[in-house]
C-alpha cells in the first residue's frame, strides 16, 4: 500500500511541475506582442501630448542626437491632433520588429471656412532590441533640427 501512494505521489509532483512548466511558456510574451504593446503604450502618450514620456521609447542612438526638450516640443506641437491607434500586427526577426499601427487623428484646416478633417492613416514602425530592451527608431529627426546651410 505504501509503494502506491509513493507512486501516486510522485506521479501528481511530475504531472504539476509539467502543467506548471506548460502555463509559463504560455505567459511569455513572444517579442511581437511585446513590441506591438510599447508601439502603443509610446503613441497613448503622444496622444495625451506627453511626448516627454514617450521619449524614453527612442532608441538609444536617436537619443543621443536629440534632447527630451527638443522631442518633446517637436511632437506636442504639430498641427494634427492624434485620437487613437491601433495595433494592426507586428512582425519580428531575432532583434528587429516592423510594427503596423492604424492612428486616427483630426487635423483644422482654413478653407472658406474653419473645418475639422478627421481620418485614419497606417503607420509602419522599425523596432530594435537594444540590451534586452525595445526601441523604435524614428525615421528622421523631428523638423525643428536645423540643416546646414547649403555652400554657394
Amino acid at each position: 500500500m505504501k509503494s502506491k501512494k509513493i507512486y501516486f505521489a510522485r506521479n501528481l509532483l511530475l504531472s504539476t511541475v509539467v502543467l506548471l512548466a506548460g502555463c509559463a511558456a504560455g505567459v511569455r510574451k513572444d517579442a511581437g506582442a511585446i513590441v506591438g504593446e510599447r508601439a502603443v503604450q509610446r503613441w497613448n502618450l503622444l496622444i495625451q501630448h506627453q511626448a516627454d514620456k514617450a521619449y524614453d521609447f527612442l532608441a538609444p542612438g536617436y537619443r543621443a542626437t536629440t534632447s527630451r526638450e527638443e522631442y518633446a516640443k517637436s511632437m506636442n506641437n504639430r498641427p494634427v491632433a492624434w485620437k487613437s491607434v491601433e495595433l494592426v500586427d507586428s512582425k519580428c526577426e531575432q532583434d528587429v520588429c516592423t510594427v503596423h499601427l492604424k492612428l486616427a487623428y483630426n487635423v483644422a484646416v482654413n478653407l472658406h471656412g474653419a473645418h475639422e478633417v478627421k481620418g485614419n492613416s497606417p503607420l509602419e514602425e522599425n523596432w530594435i532590441r537594444e540590451s534586452d530592451h525595445w526601441y523604435v527608431l524614428p525615421d528622421n529627426h523631428p523638423p525643428s533640427r536645423k540643416t546646414p546651410p547649403k555652400s554657394t
